[in-house]
């Protein structure tokens, strides 16, 4: 049986990190999403580039406040479900304790 390694010419699969994060908008109200990027999702959220939320486009300018990695979107989706589950207290001592 022949085993099959990567060469240059099969590149490694490179699994990518997702994120979940908490941006505290303009109005002190909070932001709850999945990325990849997270650099480039808080740019289309603040507006700088094409992309950003319906929800945050009318409370810029968004702060990242609370981010945490996930291995992959199914978890990242489940996480995120469960925080936006949390009353607003909650979610401001989930920040609290990354501070």
């Amino acid at each position: 049986m022949d085993t099959i390694t990567p060469n240059d010419d099969m590149p490694e699969k490179v699994a990518k990190l997702w994120y979940v994060y908490l941006l505290r908008c303009a109005d002190n109200t909070l932001y709850c999403g999945i990325t990849t990027d997270i650099q480039k999702r808080l740019r289309q959220h603040n507006g700088e580039l094409i992309g950003g939320a319906k929800y945050t486009k009318v409370r810029q300018p968004c702060e990242l406040v609370y981010m945490e990695e996930a291995d992959n979107r199914s978890e990242a989706s489940k996480r995120e479900c469960a925080i936006k589950k949390l009353s607003k207290a909650s979610k401001e001592k989930l920040i609290s304790l990354v501070r």
